[in-house]
């Protein structure tokens, strides 16, 4: 039974390294978007209009990535107490049927 446990907590720990490389890969993505927008030129366009629809969408764009790098790190966070609670509890239970 022990043996299932630590294959089942391997299994995670790996599955949740892999969601930590790919939320590590969108934190990049975002601080690198973060730095073009940075170092674009504020220069006036001809309509405010065009300004709003330029400028917004980019900043618009940043902040959702922003907020689905948290997001994921919340999640990962999440699944992460889940899996360590279950073990826990596996290995309490084990250690009960021992004594």
């Amino acid at each position: 039974m022990e043996n299932k446990i630590n294959d089942m907590v391997e299994h995670l720990s790996y599955s949740q390294k892999q969601m930590a490389r790919i939320f590590e890969a969108q934190r990049h993505a975002a601080v690198r978007m973060s730095q073009i927008i940075s170092s674009l030129p504020n220069r006036q366009l001809q309509s405010p209009e065009t300004l709003m629809k330029s400028d917004g969408g980019q900043v618009e764009q940043v902040n959702g990535s922003i907020t689905a790098y948290l997001n994921a790190m919340a999640d990962l966070q999440q699944n992460v107490a889940d899996t360590l609670e279950i073990a826990m509890k596996e290995l309490r239970v084990n250690e009960q049927v021992e004594e």
